[in-house]
């Protein structure tokens, strides 16, 4: 019975991972498809990457399109007050605020 926590716990681990993994690879093509930009060029985003005020594609009317598309493909839903500046500051504040919406979806 000792084993069973570490591995449940190992597994849970595990799957946030995969998660997070499929949650990166869904945001980078919603990112590329709302902003017209190459594939190639957002899979080089890192979590520093600068979006809003950093990326000219992304102003104020893109950012509506791309909260959009996110709730849309990744089934969660945004609200008014979930949305902040740091959020959308680098791609790492969106990526983990995208996560952290379908773990509680």
């Amino acid at each position: 019975m000792c084993t069973q926590p570490a591995q449940t716990e190992e597994h849970d681990v595990s799957t946030q991972e995969e998660n997070l993994s499929e949650t990166d690879t869904a945001l980078k093509s919603i990112i590329a498809d709302v902003l017209g930009l190459e594939a190639a060029t957002v899979n080089e985003f890192t979590p520093e990457t600068g979006l809003f005020g950093h990326l000219p594609e992304l102003d104020s009317m893109a950012v509506a399109g791309l909260l959009t598309e996110m709730e849309d493909r990744l089934g969660f839903i945004i609200e008014d007050d979930d949305v902040d500046g740091e959020m959308l500051e680098t791609y790492g504040g969106l990526l983990e605020f995208a996560h952290t919406k379908r773990v509680e979806a």
